[in-house]
């Protein structure tokens, strides 16, 4: 079984063109939401958590997500030590539930799969390409926050140039290309790999 990733950068719809990949049969691991599950149920995870960030990070054994998201906003090292911490545990995560999918591939979805590493547990990565102002416009209107807001998040990842030159496939989201035809061009060719 290939094991694909699925990055780009913030408001690019990597999700929206994982859940094409899940209606056809593809099993779809959500970095996101897994670390969100493992930050409050993972004992080891939470005791570092708190560690870093002292009792506050928790109320009644739930992360207390503003809190922490104020922590590491304006603290690149802070971030970094969380990412230290989180980074591992959701790639752990991904690779045992990789090893159970019978799928002829599954596929990974996460925004820093080059930022963290995971791509060495990768066979192909595909990316989700949405010009500068689109991805603004979505992040604004999704998350109810600022264009600064936005680009103050944007700047926390890499490059979308340079991301898209490191993906094997890249998915255009630029509200003109239609995304099905590229997610089926994209199937087809990782099908074709798998049974090579």
């Amino acid at each position: 079984m290939l094991k694909v990733g699925i990055t780009g950068g913030i408001g690019s719809g990597k999700s929206t063109v994982a859940h094409i990949f899940e209606t056809l049969g593809i099993p779809v691991y959500y970095a996101d939401d897994a670390a969100k599950k493992l930050m409050n149920g993972d004992e080891r995870l939470k005791q570092q958590v708190q560690q870093l960030f002292g009792d506050a990070a928790y109320t009644d054994g739930q992360l207390n997500r503003p809190f922490v998201a104020e922590q590491v906003f304006n603290n690149p090292e802070k971030l970094t030590m969380l990412n230290a911490i989180v980074h591992p545990a959701t790639i752990a995560d991904a690779e045992k539930w990789m090893q159970q999918q019978t799928a002829p591939y599954a596929i990974k979805e996460a925004a820093l799969i080059f930022e963290s590493g995971a791509q060495e547990n990768l066979d192909k990565v595909i990316g989700v390409f949405a010009p500068k102002g689109i991805r603004i416009k979505r992040v604004m209107e999704r998350d109810g926050i600022t264009r600064d807001e936005v680009m103050l998040r944007m700047n926390k990842q890499i490059n979308e140039t340079i991301k898209m030159r490191l993906c094997n496939y890249v998915i255009t989201n630029n509200e003109q290309e239609l995304l099905i035809p590229q997610v089926l061009a994209v199937h087809q060719a990782l099908l074709a790999l798998q049974n090579a």
